[in-house]
């Protein structure tokens, strides 16, 4: 296994033994996949939810109701409270979620591609907006690499301290 992004996370949490967890929608559990597939993981990651439908982002994450009739479950709002519910119902030190439109149509008056990549910690929290082509599975694979690359980056800062 080289210097993909899940080793690079992984190996990273492990040397200063800080923690992950997930909340995945539209990647149906690809990250924490690609997390686990990496030996010694289970050292790193705490959890991966996949909560698909709105009453698991709410009732498992947290996401309030607000949030989701206001803003949609594909949104920057839903994509932040997801990282932030998952990290604190876990104890972890980052949470990462990604909500968004795989396709094959649109959802949520939503195009097929759109993507929110949340991450969350104490010290530094980000959503970004991805837009990616292709068909469901290829959109799928982007966003979790998109979303590994991001948790990555979070990890980055929170050894820094």
């Amino acid at each position: 296994m080289g210097n993909t992004a899940e080793f690079e996370l992984i190996k990273l949490l492990l040397e200063k033994g800080t923690t992950v967890a997930t909340a995945e929608s539209c990647t149906g559990g690809m990250v924490a996949a690609r997390l686990t597939s990496v030996s010694g993981a289970s050292g790193a990651f705490k959890y991966g939810a996949v909560t698909y439908c709105n009453e698991a982002k709410n009732a498992v994450l947290g996401v309030s109701t607000e949030t989701l009739d206001e803003h949609g479950a594909i949104s920057a709002e839903t994509a932040k409270e997801m990282a932030e519910g998952i990290r604190k119902v876990m104890s972890a030190d980052i949470g990462v979620s990604v909500t968004g439109n795989a396709g094959p149509g649109a959802a949520e008056n939503k195009e097929v591609g759109l993507v929110y990549i949340g991450v969350s910690s104490d010290n530094y929290s980000a959503v970004l907006e991805n837009h990616f082509e292709g068909d469901r599975i290829s959109v799928r694979a982007q966003a979790a690499d998109a979303a590994l690359s991001l948790a990555l980056s979070a990890a980055e800062k929170l050894a820094k301290e």
